[in-house]
């Protein structure tokens, strides 16, 4: 691949890279606050509330970080020793560095989810498992979108077999919830019905400085504050990013398909480029283009030099993600990129 830096890299590693906008900065600049640790900041009051609604869920809390809303999921939803039944690739699973373990006192009954989905006979199979001296299940976890497997949205329809015919909590991380639902045309709050507690990031598709949500019921959630402040995420003056927040979720979903639709013209050109991959790129639906490999790590390093960055979720897996920082005209950098990489 001949290296020919672009005037500034074209940053394909992650939808969290983004900047927050004009009218988020404005937002928080302009943001009244109050003391969350006593329930008095009113625009982390209202993001809370606006989320829960969009989400059909009685009461939301705002938190730093996705990672820490899973975690507080495990706590409130399971017991000490409890399994938790979860797709072999899930981000709750192989990159939250063994959080659960640490912070819950769980493990996990990982199933193959290379479709970026769990089966449900898969499912049902490992709980009629306890009747054989297998540990107790105390929830399921679902991913939509599934990451590891490009960004997959789960269907509808399969998401509400599984919670028909399961009589355990599931917990659903969204963190790409909201690709999911433009990508299938389905309200956020039909994707999220059959969960009991649902995770969605504001700081990655969305746009976002910082920040994710966790929704459920009041009684959970009202446990899940504990667990936050147990975990050291409770936070004072919050309003400041709670505000970026309420802007993400106010503007920035609809223009998630603009992503999408980026990220499929990448995909054909990774397809072009490495055909030894034998990736689909009909497979790319959100924002998420992951494809093998063999090396790479180096891959990676030479669309680096040639002014694209990319990311890697093992030594034989590519991932480029768009988002709201990846232009039209980046774009064709990187598709030129490729084009002179494959020449």
């Amino acid at each position: 691949m001949t290296s020919l830096p672009s005037v500034r890299p074209v940053d394909l590693r992650s939808d969290t890279v983004t900047r927050p906008t004009a009218a988020m900065r404005a937002a928080m600049a302009a943001a009244e606050v109050g003391d969350d640790g006593y329930g008095e900041d009113p625009t982390v009051n209202a993001l809370e509330a606006r989320a829960a609604a969009i989400l059909g869920k009685p009461a939301a809390v705002f938190v730093p970080s996705g990672v820490m809303a899973n975690q507080m999921a495990m706590r409130v939803l399971t017991r000490p020793g409890d399994v938790v039944i979860a797709g072999a690739n899930h981000h709750l699973v192989d990159f939250e560095m063994g959080a659960s373990a640490r912070n819950a006192l769980v493990q996990f009954a990982t199933l193959p989810d290379a479709d970026g989905r769990l089966h449900l006979a898969d499912v049902l199979e490992r709980l009629d498992a306890e009747g054989d001296h297998r540990a107790v299940v105390g929830a399921i976890a679902v991913e939509d979108t599934h990451m590891a497997s490009g960004g997959t949205p789960w269907d509808l329809a399969d998401l509400r077999a599984l919670a028909a015919a399961v009589d355990r909590p599931i917990h659903l991380d969204g963190a790409r919830l909201f690709n999911a639902a433009v990508a299938t045309g389905t309200p956020a709050a039909d994707i999220a019905a059959g969960a009991t507690t649902v995770m969605v990031c504001l700081s990655k598709g969305l746009g976002a400085p910082v920040g994710s949500i966790l929704a459920g019921p009041e009684d959970l959630m009202a446990r899940a504050r504990t667990e936050r402040k147990r975990l050291g995420g409770a936070m004072r003056q919050a309003g400041i990013l709670a505000a970026a927040g309420l802007v993400a979720l106010d503007t920035m979903v609809e223009r998630l398909a603009e992503d999408h639709r980026r990220a499929r013209v990448l995909a054909d050109a990774v397809a072009a480029a490495f055909p030894e991959s034998g990736y689909d790129p009909a497979t790319c639906r959100t924002n998420m283009v992951v494809f093998t490999h063999p090396a790479a790590r180096t891959l990676v390093d030479e669309l680096a030099s040639a002014g694209v960055l990319a990311g890697t979720l093992g030594p034989r897996v590519v991932r480029l993600v768009t988002h709201l920082d990846v232009s039209d005209d980046d774009l064709d950098v990187a598709l030129d990129v490729l084009a002179r990489g494959r020449r």
